[in-house]
């Protein structure tokens, strides 16, 4: 019955090892592909992002684009980005690089949010300029997230909320 045991626990590890799962602590709810849309200073939009593991599970892809049409004047206009989150060693501590067409480059600590959740908050003085972006889970496949700027010497600011669901019909998705 023990060798059994341990023959299934070790099992369990192997396959774990094999998949490369990871315990992405507060964001391992953002696994998955996630249509969305939303509203703020850039407008009223639409758009999807998804959470993957790559890199032998090593590593969270997120890459997402929102679309807004025009309004008030101003051309339509679409918004893509790209984020890796990783461990940081030696800490083990969550961390984020972010990428987009915008040509931003950002930093990110990632922690669990209060109340639940997550959030990626850059790290720095008042005298910089800050983001953070919150993710909140409000049911089993459906979530809140909001980015908020603070200039320097400022309070963080509501940029843009949204809303997603979790794009089911995506997880069998064969991955490259």
């Amino acid at each position: 019955m023990k060798r059994a045991l341990v023959l299934a626990i070790f099992s369990l590890f192997c396959f774990a090892l094999a998949f490369g799962a990871d315990d992405w602590g507060p964001a391992q709810f953002l696994i998955g592909h996630w249509t969305g849309d939303g509203a703020g200073q850039p407008g009223q939009g639409t758009g999807s992002f998804s959470f993957t593991p790559d890199l032998q599970g090593k590593v969270l892809v997120r890459k997402s684009f929102a679309a807004y049409p025009a309004a008030n004047g101003k051309p339509a206009f679409r918004h893509d980005d790209l984020m890796i989150v990783y461990r940081d060693e030696p800490s083990r501590e969550l961390r984020a690089m972010y990428f987009d067409s915008e040509e931003h480059v950002i930093p990110y600590a990632v922690k669990p949010a209060d109340g639940g959740g997550v959030v990626f908050v850059t790290e720095g003085s008042s005298t910089t300029m800050r983001y953070r972006l919150t993710y909140t889970g409000t049911a089993a496949d459906a979530l809140k997230l909001k980015f908020e700027i603070a200039p320097p010497g400022k309070e963080f600011a509501t940029y843009l909320e949204a809303t997603a669901h979790r794009d089911r019909a995506l997880l069998s998705e064969p991955r490259p």
